[in-house]
């Protein structure tokens, strides 16, 4: 099968192309390599799928209309995996634009792509930031997501909402996955895993926010890719008699699924966990809640176990493990 992984040089997309490589399939990888975060980081991912034959990579930003375009056209993807986007939530109080032109120019051009290319089965990256103000745990599909918090919250919101006219209009069968807080080797280094271990192993302090007092469902990229995987091979079909309860399913061939832990960890757990694996103890300065975040994320993840088993089973301890050996390696 032909399969389009946009954000192949990004952390979660470039193992979702490595797995579908190494099952047979061939992929085109598609990135900007913008400097979000240190290119370099997004090339050396990149060099770790050279050595695979049915992997291309073509440099391109989402919002070239014309070169997306050209490139469906040509290419005839069967399935398109879309995890390309601005990431971050603080980012995007600072530059909201940079997430117009990624996060909703960009989803407009895959949808446009696989529209007219007859593609079955769009698989896209929503967000655990779609719930903002949500007070109710854990956050489910279920739920109404009304009230973001950030603006990069807002853009993948758009995105599913986008998705199911799509899946309405033209029968685009769309599955969106709203992620919690992915972790693991080849991270990105917004993120507080990376941030924490960088600090700890070069004896700066580490920021704690709301003085420690929040949880995030911290997930395993392995556990994120497995369930990545296995969904793309379930493809939404129109289900008419469909009662349109839920905001995650519908009468169109279009589903929304959580993918995350089940089981949200402390700051202060996580913070351990990272001290045991580096062998040190951080030096901690405990702040005040930031502009746009929540104190906890905890996702319901029955509609993805229903589907396809989807079970988590990476313990922060032994991913943590993992990251900072990562890091270690890469940093030398």
């Amino acid at each position: 099968m032909k399969y389009l992984v946009t954000g192949a040089a990004g952390f979660i997309g470039n193992f979702v192309a490595e797995q579908l490589c190494d099952k047979g399939h061939t992929v085109i990888g598609l990135d900007n390599i913008n400097d979000y975060y240190d290119p370099n980081l997004k090339l050396a991912r990149l060099k770790r799928l050279e050595h695979l034959d049915n992997f291309t990579f073509v440099k391109m930003d989402l919002a070239d209309r014309e070169g997306i375009a050209k490139l469906f056209s040509e290419e005839k993807f069967q399935r398109v995996i879309h995890l390309a986007a601005q990431a971050g939530v603080r980012y995007s109080i600072e530059n909201p634009m940079a997430y117009i032109d990624s996060n909703l120019v960009g989803m407009a051009t895959i949808l446009e792509g696989c529209r007219h290319n007859k593609v079955e089965h769009l698989v896209y990256a929503s967000s655990s930031s779609v719930y903002g103000m949500n007070e109710k745990m854990p956050f489910s599909t279920d739920d109404p997501v009304d009230h973001p918090v950030s603006l990069y919250a807002a853009t993948k919101k758009s995105n599913e909402l986008v998705a199911h006219s799509y899946s309405h209009l033209y029968s685009l069968p769309t599955t969106g996955l709203r992620f919690f807080t992915v972790y693991g080797p080849w991270g990105r280094p917004d993120m507080a895993p990376y941030l924490f271990t960088d600090a700890i192993l070069n004896d700066r302090e580490i920021k704690v926010f709301n003085h420690g007092k929040m949880k995030r469902d911290f997930t395993y990229v392995d556990d994120i890719v497995e369930g990545i995987i296995r969904i793309q091979d379930v493809v939404p079909k129109h289900a008419p008699e469909y009662p349109n309860t839920s905001p995650a399913s519908s009468k169109a061939p279009y589903s929304v699924y959580n993918i995350g832990n089940n089981e949200p960890i402390a700051l202060m757990t996580f913070i351990k966990a990272i001290e045991k694996a580096a062998g040190k103890e951080a030096k901690k300065n405990y702040m005040p809640m930031q502009a746009g975040d929540v104190p906890a994320t905890f996702a319901d993840i029955d509609g993805l176990t229903e589907a396809v088993g989807f079970k988590p089973s990476t313990d922060i301890e032994v991913g943590m493990k993992q990251f900072v050996s990562w890091y270690k390696e890469y940093y030398k």
